[in-house]
């Protein structure tokens, strides 16, 4: 094992928290966005099947990272403890699940909001996109990245997420 994996699987809460790697939460934001995006051009469908979708598309791309990880890095190496290790990759692409709640949430309480469904959409996708720029913020920041750089990476991710709305909008309103 590493010297860092060593540490990131002996650490605790603390430790792993102030080295967290955010990355997986700004691509979880753009899938979440994605899905959103792709369930609203197929049409009609009930809030809670959007919900579902946001939420497992989140856990399934996290296995998948979890695996591309475990196997296609980590196994090659040859680790002693693999168990630590696959814990380690757990929690370390787990932002990409994260990320998914705040746009299913935001489907969840858009009959509360009397939101119809373009308008969910739309509300899912503005939390979507607007969880993108915030996990890249906060991974620019945990990188101790100077402020001219924060607003780099969050322009950078504000212009992924306007693409991905304006495909929306060629898509189907």
């Amino acid at each position: 094992m590493s010297d860092t994996e060593h540490l990131a699987v002996r650490d605790g809460p603390a430790e792993r928290r102030s080295r967290a790697d955010y990355t997986g939460g700004v691509y979880g934001s753009m899938l979440a966005a994605s899905v959103v995006v792709g369930a609203g051009a197929l049409g009609d469908f009930p809030r809670l099947e959007l919900v579902g979708l946001l939420l497992l598309t989140g856990v399934v791309f996290w296995l998948a990272h979890v695996h591309a990880q475990m196997f296609g890095a980590r196994l090659a190496q040859r680790q002693r403890d693999r168990g630590a290790v696959l814990l380690h990759v757990c929690r370390e692409e787990w932002p990409i699940v994260e990320a998914a709640v705040p746009p299913a949430v935001a489907v969840a309480i858009s009959p509360v909001l009397g939101l119809d469904l373009a308008g969910t959409l739309w509300f899912a996708l503005s939390v979507a996109v607007a969880g993108q720029v915030g996990w890249s913020v906060a991974a620019a920041r945990r990188a101790g990245a100077t402020w001219a750089l924060v607003a780099v990476t969050a322009s950078v991710n504000l212009l992924l997420g306007l693409l991905i709305i304006a495909f929306k909008l060629l898509l189907k309103e």
